[in-house]
């Protein structure tokens, strides 16, 4: 079996070394093992090789508890290295178990890895996905949904199911042609269009009216957890008929706001409730391309329970677009609340946490460029292009040789336009004080729609404009109750700010979610370290960790204590 001659089948080795090593506490265990393969994928109807979990696309859904022990042991049957993140899960003391090439070795061919990590003190809507080059382009993503334990107050009702949609763009060429094109320095281009659960149908398919995605009982109110996944196209979705009721977006409740439709940008996740309160016959959910020419729509079929009416060929109006569609988008985005007369994951209120009185430390002001480097396509951040290199930047930190890897703070706080010609290309990693409160402007001045995300944390989207950023604009930030989470958008031509708190000690990382432009530079490491070196603010190494690169055969450091 695959793994055998490399790294043994771990499954119940690796609870043993966890137990040794003290990590099985009173928390709750929930194990997974999966095989990653090769197999083919045809959302659009175009067969293709697409990257397929214990069979599936999208992969299996992680379901747990706050708190629980997550152990998933990967066995990679693909001809290539392999390596997931877990997309918002906050990783507490622990980057080690975060799935970037910056932070761990890749799983290679024939050879299986097992991750251990914790959703600590965290609930809500959150997706994984592989991080090696544009393997997202052809699968291994899938949902990863953390409830409240049983003694935490969630502010609705619990609803009568409880669904996952896992939609995006698409492309038919594969994840290895995509990289080529980029290899060969050019853009990957349009997407062909949009799927929602690996399958893309649209108004009257037969396939999709014999088999429903979603089911529903009048009277009954239902709760679907939304991510786009894709590469690089916002998506809007609706409900042919029906409002929707908005609840939790990445992991903090919201205020509970109706909306007919919502604007959801690359990486992004957020649930909705709705109520099976209409005529009982069949619905569209419908999900299309936003601020892109010639709009690409999908639907999938809502079937109320005793339905023989198919659904009106009359879809709900999408947004507008251009211009008047962007400042639709920003007034959808401002009334997003967060509730502070909820219970988060843990038995206190959100709203005891004070953000906007905390003085801010440090202002990180970051503008993403795209260039032409040697006549190649290159994109970056504040004139530093990121490459990976063979040794993950955390091993080498951890092992003391970074001057032998790395340059820290390429990237200038406050420069960015250091250059627009060339970038330099380079593993860029940023110096941050451990917990200092620090402010990320994020200016765009392209013509495409930018969505951040962070590793490691949540952050507070207190504001987007229209504009250039300026100190006097921290007058219009949402200082309240601006909703915690680990996305953000940047329009064309404005500018967004996120505050947090840096006490999560690791290496993490600041991307684009448009695979495209991570691929080809946009995006750093933020290098948190805690003075004490201790344990009270960062794990040691897993025991199970794989070393590679110029740390392989290293000693490893004094552990923490």
């Amino acid at each position: 079996m695959a793994g055998a001659s490399g790294r043994a089948i771990i499954s119940t080795a690796a609870l043993v070394i966890f137990l040794a090593a003290g990590c099985l506490a009173e928390d709750p265990y929930k194990f997974f093992e999966w095989h990653v393969t090769y197999g083919e994928v045809a959302p659009l109807g175009v067969p293709r090789q697409g990257i397929l979990i214990n069979g599936q696309f999208p992969g299996p859904k992680i379901n747990c508890t706050s708190n629980n022990n997550i152990i998933v042991n990967v066995f990679n049957h693909l001809e290539e290295p392999l390596i997931f993140t877990w997309a918002g899960i906050q990783h507490r003391k622990n980057s080690w178990q975060d799935g970037t090439p910056g932070t761990m070795c890749p799983i290679l061919p024939g050879t299986n890895y097992t991750y251990h990590f914790q959703p600590k003190d965290q609930i809500g809507t959150y997706f994984y996905f592989p991080t090696v080059g544009l393997q997202r382009a052809s699968g291994g993503v899938g949902m990863l949904q953390v409830l409240s334990r049983d003694l935490i107050p969630v502010p609705f009702d619990t609803p009568a199911d409880d669904y996952s949609i896992i939609l995006g763009d698409w492309y038919n060429k594969d994840h290895k042609t995509l990289q080529r094109i980029l290899d060969a320095g050019r853009s990957i281009g349009r997407p062909d269009g949009v799927h929602i659960n690996g399958k893309s149908f649209k108004v009257g398919d037969t396939a999709a009216v014999a088999s429903p995605d979603f089911s529903m009982e009048a009277g009954k109110t239902y709760r679907y957890r939304v991510c786009n996944a894709g590469l690089r196209l916002s998506i809007n979705f609706r409900f042919q008929g029906h409002t929707m009721k908005l609840v939790e977006m990445e992991g903090s409740h919201t205020v509970q706001n109706i909306y007919d439709s919502l604007d959801l940008h690359v990486g992004q996740c957020a649930s909705v409730l709705v109520a099976a309160d209409k005529a009982v016959k069949d619905y569209y959910f419908v999900a299309s391309t936003r601020f892109f020419k010639d709009a690409m729509t999908a639907v999938a079929v809502v079937r109320y329970a005793g339905s023989n009416i198919p659904a009106s060929p009359e879809l709900p109006l999408p947004p507008p677009e251009n211009t008047e569609g962007i400042t639709w988008s920003i007034n959808q985005f401002r009334s997003f609340r967060w509730n502070l007369t909820a219970s988060a994951a843990r038995p206190n209120p959100q709203g005891s946490y004070k953000y906007g009185k905390i003085n801010i430390t440090r202002t990180i002001k970051i503008e993403n460029n795209r260039y032409d480097s040697d006549g190649k396509l290159r994109f970056g951040i504040n004139g530093v292009s990121h490459v990976d290199s063979e040794t993950p930047l955390k091993l080498a930190e951890y092992f003391g040789v970074a001057d032998k890897v790395f340059v820290y703070d390429l990237v200038k706080d406050n420069d960015p336009s250091a250059t627009k010609v060339a970038a330099a290309i380079a593993p860029s990693v940023m110096n941050a004080s451990f917990k200092g409160f620090v402010e990320f402007i994020f200016e765009n001045h392209e013509k495409t729609i930018q969505t951040w995300h962070l590793d490691g944390y949540s952050f507070f989207a207190v504001a987007i404009e229209a504009g250039v950023w300026s100190p006097e604009k921290r007058k219009n930030y949402n200082l309240l109750d601006a909703v915690s989470r680990n996305t953000i958008q940047v329009y064309p031509n404005t500018w967004a700010a996120a505050v947090t708190t840096l006490d999560n000690a690791g290496m993490w990382n600041l991307r684009s979610e448009m695979r495209e432009r991570a691929y080809l530079g946009q995006q750093m490491y933020v290098s948190v370290l805690s003075p004490e070196k201790s344990l009270r603010d960062e794990y040691n190494i897993p025991a199970t960790q794989q070393l590679c690169g110029i740390v392989k055969d290293l000693p490893k450091p004094a552990p923490y204590v």
